[in-house]
């Protein structure tokens, strides 16, 4: 029995080395996703505006790097903080830990070059080697056509530089050591020609990381079926807004929608007459926004439409919004 329980004790032992071991080269090795690239933007008024279309209207990374005005339906972004980051994803929204939204203004950006902000955006590390969360889909702009994310860098080095600090995120555990496994090499592709519809859709629907909130996620992981909704979202004031099933189910998604009006719900935001109104405690809300996505292109809200209406239908109904308890 002394050797079964000595032979017990080394094994256990080498488990705990074994683990010991594997933690700390997730922690000090990863992430490994290479050096940032040694390049120099283009930074051209043609390329300074596609990435003023993407950064505020497609890839809307606007959307989570300013304040926004949540007084207001769907939340339109705050006049002045453009980019100034600041925005908390936390346990109240089902996030494994708090993560703040950085600050992408010359402020912040004036050490980093181009290739470390390149590095940022399609693979997930920082300039100083740091994982970033995926609250950034960083997943899906690493697919991008590279041209497209140097067009964004070059519109961020326009934007007016706002002089503003905030607090280091913090992954619970264990997710503070899957964060590191978790960025991966950009693998660009190249633009399709919008003429192929189905491609260049398919390319949009990345860009906008449409899946991301249109697929169930709990603590940061998939659940749900692919574009079927069902995300939920809490509110300030206690209600939950979830996402809307977008695949073509006839009865609980797309399915009965035609191009046209897929075009209007977006453009009606975009129109330079709207205005959002002021939502009440209790009235419905949504995190959608509508007033960035309404400055897509119709080229482009066509492509995307017909994408969606190529997958596959998934019958799930959505509750879409749930007042705050009294």
């Amino acid at each position: 029995m002394r050797k079964i329980g000595k032979l017990l004790l080394i094994l256990l032992g080498l488990l705990i080395l074994l683990g010991g071991s594997t933690l700390a080269y997730v922690k000090m090795a990863l992430p490994n996703v290479g050096e940032a690239q040694n390049i120099t933007v283009n930074a051209d008024a043609e390329t300074i505006e596609r990435g003023d279309y993407l950064a505020n209207h497609l890839m809307v990374c606007m959307d989570c790097h300013s304040e926004r005005d949540w007084s207001k339906f769907s939340g339109p972004l705050v006049p002045g903080t453009l980019g100034k980051g600041g925005e908390v994803f936390n346990h109240d929204l089902g996030f494994p830990g708090v993560f703040l939204s950085k600050n992408i203004t010359p402020y912040n950006l004036k050490d980093w070059t181009d290739g470390e902000i390149m590095r940022a955006i399609s693979t997930g590390v920082s300039k100083d080697g740091e994982a970033l969360f995926p609250i950034m889909p960083y997943s899906h702009y690493g697919k991008l056509d590279q041209r497209d994310v140097e067009a964004v860098i070059a519109y961020l080095r326009t934007l007016p530089s706002i002089e503003a600090e905030h607090a280091q995120s913090e992954a619970d555990f264990p997710m503070n050591f899957i964060i590191n496994t978790i960025p991966k090499k950009s693998a660009f592709s190249q633009r399709p020609n919008p003429e192929d519809k189905l491609a260049y859709g398919e390319y949009l629907m990345n860009a906008a990381a449409c899946y991301d909130c249109h697929t169930r996620q709990e603590k940061g992981q998939f659940v749900g079926q692919d574009f079927a909704g069902g995300m939920e979202f809490k509110l300030a004031d206690g209600s939950i807004v979830r996402s809307s099933n977008i695949t073509p189910h006839p009865e609980t998604g797309l399915g009965n929608w035609t191009e046209a009006q897929f075009v209007e719900r977006f453009k009606l935001y975009g129109d330079s007459a709207y205005t959002p109104h002021e939502v009440a405690k209790g009235d419905f809300q949504t995190i959608m926004p509508w007033t960035m996505y309404g400055g897509l292109e119709e080229r482009d809200l066509k492509a995307m439409f017909a994408y969606l209406q190529s997958l596959e239908a998934v019958e799930n109904t959505v509750v879409r919004f749930t007042e705050p308890a009294s």
